[in-house]
């Protein structure tokens, strides 16, 4: 049974600053209804509380006081893409390095699939908390699951917030095989990305493939325990 929005937020702000896909900063989103979604509190991912009930948000006017500023990315986003219901902004390790050489992760192995054949690459290296800003970055994300910022982690998006956080998995496990790559690569050797065509048969959601990364996600966590 998919968790409760507030829960879904709790559980996915631990769970990317438990495998290390968040430290101080970043956050995490669920949409509610047509006109709200509700964002994890303006603390470290990994310290979300059990029980927090997070910061509901509307799509339109001013945003709440406990709402940090790059929330505007999430709102944008929302409200250009109806079938998004959950967003994590998050800021990991591979990812950043990639993106300080001006790369997004290619297609090279089934995790990256789902980004065929790359991430775009916001080249701005400002915070994004303005709206003009965080309404280009969804533009640019366009019908996309992710967005990487150069020098400042990524943004993913998904039908839920699970898929989301899978997706922030996914992201990174592929910057990190890139980046793996790159002494081989500097030596001749270069690796064969997937085709179109590959890359499409294989970003599948059937077999319960982001149930079982989600439940890998929150393994240990106690909340997910409880209702598990």
């Amino acid at each position: 049974m998919p968790p409760d929005n507030a829960l879904a937020v709790r559980l996915a702000a631990r769970a990317l600053g438990r495998h290390g896909l968040a430290h101080a900063y970043g956050h995490v989103s669920a949409r509610v209804d047509g006109g709200h979604f509700l964002v994890s509190p303006p603390q470290p991912l990994g310290s979300v509380a059990v029980g927090d009930p997070g910061v509901a948000v509307p799509l339109d006017g001013p945003l709440p006081s406990r709402a940090l500023p790059e929330v505007r990315m999430h709102r944008a986003i929302y409200r250009r893409r109806p079938d998004v219901g959950g967003i994590c902004r998050f800021q990991s390790p591979a990812l950043m390095a990639l993106s300080a050489l001006g790369r997004t992760p290619r297609v090279l192995h089934g995790l990256g699939a789902y980004f065929s054949p790359c991430p775009p690459l916001w080249p701005g290296t400002a915070l994004v908390r303005d709206d003009d800003s965080a309404g280009a970055v969804a533009g640019m994300l366009g019908p996309g699951r992710a967005i990487v910022l150069r020098g400042n982690g990524a943004v993913t998006a998904g039908a839920s917030l699970m898929e989301a956080a899978c997706l922030a998995f996914f992201l990174e496990d592929a910057a990190r095989l890139e980046i793996a790559l790159l002494p081989a690569a500097a030596g001749g050797a270069e690796p064969i990305p997937y085709t179109a065509d590959e890359a499409a048969q294989r970003a599948v959601g059937t077999g319960g493939l982001f149930e079982r990364m989600w439940h890998f996600l929150c393994a240990g966590d106690s909340e997910w325990q409880l209702q598990n």
